[in-house]
């Protein structure tokens, strides 16, 4: 389903284009992406599940415990999981234990509205189909999870609107359905401490329903919206919940993402427009939240965007994304840092020289500074009089955290850069002082910032007063700290500073040893970054389970 972005409260006009006189016209004819051309899929959804048990269940040579049965399936003809996956005895039971504890995190959240948006979300879930047991994890995730998904999307809306179409998605998209109720019992797990075979079964269970389900529609090739919206859900959700330790074997984001591309090119999203209201458009949500997973991912990838050339169009004529209602960043900033990865992939694939690299340097630099906006001062975003959170305050905050995280981003590319040099000292302390202005704790918006984090802390010596506040943020957190991309980040940076504070080089993997330290922080944090990876695929290796990617 595709859905809407809507903001009242949004003073930008993306009907008419952004830049006039300053803006280069002729820095994306010089600055071109190299062509991408998509993979593509045949109408079989490219996933295959072999389970086989005896005493124990084989997931992709994983060992899960389960009763005796064989079975082996494939996206040809997509499993009744139920049937191969047994239920465990006691279920009345695993509820009263396992969801007892879950009451503490729905007395914490306030209603999506008034006394009617209420009934109407109980409406709503009352039309979900669901068995009595699987009742509880979807109650878990409608008064716990929900309301952690998009935090900025529900500060701009001011109302139930997201909270009935997901509702709308959970009753009518069945893999959309098994998507959601797998995160409810991954984020059950993590802040109830939960260790145990029920758990990971249920986890399992819902996984594996949801990918039945994507086979079931790809072989019919129908219901296309309702496949990208599972998909990107998959992807999304898992990076909100999911622990920085999950053993359980899945999908790695990046492959899903390959499926949801492709969908998004058949369905011709890029250049779709909603109306809303009698002046403005926007995207399919769909596609606001397939441009922010496609930027920051091509980020973490160090490859080229997959829709870079529909960005840099938008970002010419002014045109919006959504981006800004839905994650707080100003769309132009989202087009420029998909302009900075376009540049580092070119130079990682040593299709431009040091000297042409800083001439784009230079140019993007300038693009961003004409992102600046008249008044730059920063105000607290809540409201003095009622000490609601005003949308533009908070969304203006993180536009500019955003903008110097670009900016260290674009710096690093120019050969020699340096996180002891004063220029990328003072970006550091801009975007650690400008983090006082975002409000912290388990109902602030640190979580929505992972990707500045982490690229300003890849940045920060030693003696950075962004260590202390980083640490002091998600220690703040609780037990928020360890969900999501926020938990992954955390703990990336501190093995990262581990290593790079150390002044010896550290060993590869595979024994050898760096005969220079590398003094290019960022360079240096990929390697040590594939380190950090490697030493976890041992050691999940060591206790039997396969180790997937995550997009930070």
């Amino acid at each position: 389903m595709n859905r809407a972005l809507s903001s009242p409260s949004s003073g930008d006009d993306f009907s008419r284009p952004i830049y006039t006189e300053r803006y280069d016209s002729n820095f994306a004819a010089h600055f071109s992406t190299p062509g991408f051309v998509p993979i593509s899929y045949s109408q079989h959804y490219p996933y295959e599940v072999d389970v086989k048990t005896e005493r124990q269940t084989f997931v992709n040579d994983v060992p899960l415990r389960h009763d005796s049965s064989v079975s082996t399936f494939n996206a040809m003809g997509p499993p009744q999981l139920h049937a191969t996956l047994p239920t465990f005895p006691s279920d009345e039971w695993f509820q009263d234990e396992y969801f007892d504890s879950s009451r503490q995190f729905s007395q914490a959240n306030t209603v999506l509205g008034g006394p009617g948006v209420g009934q109407s979300q109980a409406s709503l879930q009352a039309n979900i189909p669901v068995n009595d047991y699987d009742r509880p994890l979807l109650d878990h995730f409608v008064d716990n999870v929900l309301r952690m998904i998009f935090p900025i999307l529900e500060v701009h809306q001011r109302g139930s609107a997201r909270a009935r179409s997901v509702l709308q998605s959970l009753e009518t998209n069945k893999s959309y359905f098994h998507c959601c109720l797998s995160v409810a019992a991954i984020h059950l797990k993590t802040t109830s401490r939960l260790n145990g075979e029920q758990i990971d079964h249920d986890i399992m269970r819902h996984r594996y329903e949801a990918i039945s389900e994507l086979c079931k529609a790809l072989n019919k090739d129908a219901d296309h919206e309702h496949i990208l919206d599972a998909t990107l859900a998959m992807i999304f959700f898992h990076c909100s919940v999911g622990a920085p330790d999950d053993y359980l074997p899945d999908i790695p984001w990046n492959d899903h993402f390959q499926a949801a591309s492709n969908l998004v090119s058949k369905l011709d999203l890029t250049n779709q427009l909603i109306p809303c209201g009698p002046m403005h458009t926007v995207p399919p949500f769909s596609m606001s939240l397939t441009s922010w997973i496609d930027i920051l991912g091509a980020t973490m990838l160090g490859k080229t965007p997959q829709f870079a050339h529909s960005y840099r169009a938008k970002h010419l004529s002014g045109t919006s994304s959504g981006l800004r209602e839905l994650m707080g960043c100003d769309d132009r900033i989202m087009y420029l840092i998909s302009e900075v990865a376009c540049l580092e992939s070119l130079k990682m694939e040593g299709r431009v020289d040091s000297i042409a690299v800083c001439t784009h340097v230079a140019a993007l630099g300038s693009q961003l500074e004409y992102t600046e906006d008249a008044d730059t001062t920063l105000m607290s975003p809540y409201s003095p009089g009622t000490g609601a959170i005003r949308p533009d305050a908070l969304t203006k905050t993180m536009t500019a955290i955003f903008r110097i995280a670009a900016r260290i981003y674009l710096c690093s590319l120019i050969p020699g850069a340096d996180r002891n040099q004063t220029s990328t000292i003072n970006l550091v302390n801009a975007l650690t002082d400008a983090m006082s202005y975002v409000p912290s704790g388990p109902f602030g918006f640190d979580r929505s910032l992972v990707w500045p984090l982490l690229i300003a802390g890849a940045f920060s010596t030693p003696s950075s007063p962004f260590r202390q506040v980083l640490d002091d943020r998600v220690t703040a957190l609780g037990d928020l700290a360890d969900l999501g991309s926020i938990g992954r980040m955390y703990q990336l940076l501190n093995e990262y500073w581990r290593l790079s504070d150390d002044p010896v080089s550290p060993s590869f993997p595979s024994g050898e040893t760096s005969s220079r330290q590398d003094t290019n922080p960022r360079r240096r944090g990929r390697m040590l970054a594939s380190l950090f990876l490697f030493r976890h695929l041992e050691c999940e290796k060591s206790r039997g389970s396969r180790f997937t990617g995550e997009m930070s």
